[in-house]
């Protein structure tokens, strides 16, 4: 039986839920604690944050007071794109517990890649943050390891060392599928998260989609969430309002038949953020 608390396996057997409840663009305070806590009775059973947030206090308070277990709780955060390097994501992640208010992640992710538009050394960066983050996993500290945003060229030295990354979260939805990083991610058994499922709400006037979402009795939303899972892809949906929390999770009575997959597959890009790892100077 298909529900939230279905889950995927990483490569190191770590047993992920297999959606995730986003909390980019989430405010701070009032509105992020009572959005997690509603994720929460929603049936969620795994929340992705990142420090760049800047509401990872928040969503620890809310984990603690909504007294769900914290082992019951699947938490992802991200060290921040200024904390790259070896000593620095140490730093970084012991301030993310300590926000959080926990003593372990179940995932912690590099968030964006050093790129060559950036840095001369932008390998470098890249693999000693990525050494920093294996000692941390080794240490117990961390279930699982990852990246978010990294695209083939960012992953092709990562994938060579002793422990390579679980976890790829990339922005994915129709019409914006990056193809060829989803396959170099499968062929080294990467798991591919979707940030961004519902083009941030580009999506949600696109009448090719309300077309098709209308057939199943499914709001556009439901319709790109289920895309996204039934792409084998993990998909991250994010809302600060309690309804649409809710109906997010409203997507295990259905399937997108294949005519209807493969139209959406066609899709053109129109929910793209414009944000590319291998251009983004931040």
């Amino acid at each position: 039986m298909e529900q939230l608390t279905s889950t995927f396996t990483l490569s190191n057997g770590v047993e992920i839920p297999w959606v995730g409840f986003g909390t980019w663009q989430t405010p701070d305070g009032e509105t992020a604690v009572s959005s997690v806590k509603q994720a929460l009775v929603s049936g969620y059973r795994h929340i992705d944050t990142a420090a760049a947030y800047k509401n990872e206090g928040s969503v620890g308070k809310a984990i603690k007071e909504s007294g769900v277990a914290r082992e019951d709780i699947f938490i992802t955060s991200k060290l921040w794109n200024e904390d790259r390097g070896y000593e620095k994501t140490k730093t970084a992640f012991e301030n993310t517990l300590k926000e959080l208010g926990t003593d372990y992640l179940d995932l912690y992710l590099i968030h964006w890649p050093a790129n060559e538009k950036q840095f001369d050394n932008w390998e470098e960066i890249n693999l000693d943050t990525w050494k920093a983050m294996i000692e941390l996993y080794k240490e117990g500290k961390i279930k699982a390891i990852g990246v978010s945003n990294f695209m083939t060229n960012h992953l092709e030295a990562l994938v060579d060392t002793e422990v390579k990354p679980m976890v790829n979260q990339i922005e994915y939805h129709p019409g914006h599928t990056q193809d060829e990083v989803v396959d170099f991610c499968r062929k080294h058994e990467i798991l591919v998260e979707a940030w961004s499922p519902i083009g941030s709400g580009r999506l949600l006037e696109d009448e090719d989609l309300k077309e098709i979402a209308e057939k199943y009795n499914k709001s556009i939303a439901q319709l790109c969430i289920r895309y996204v899972l039934q792409n084998n892809v993990l998909p991250l949906p994010k809302s600060v309002t309690p309804s649409r929390i809710e109906e997010n999770t409203d997507i295990f009575d259905f399937e997108i038949r294949d005519e209807d997959m493969e139209t959406l597959d066609a899709m053109e890009n129109v929910g793209f953020s414009g944000m590319d790892p291998n251009e983004v100077d931040f």
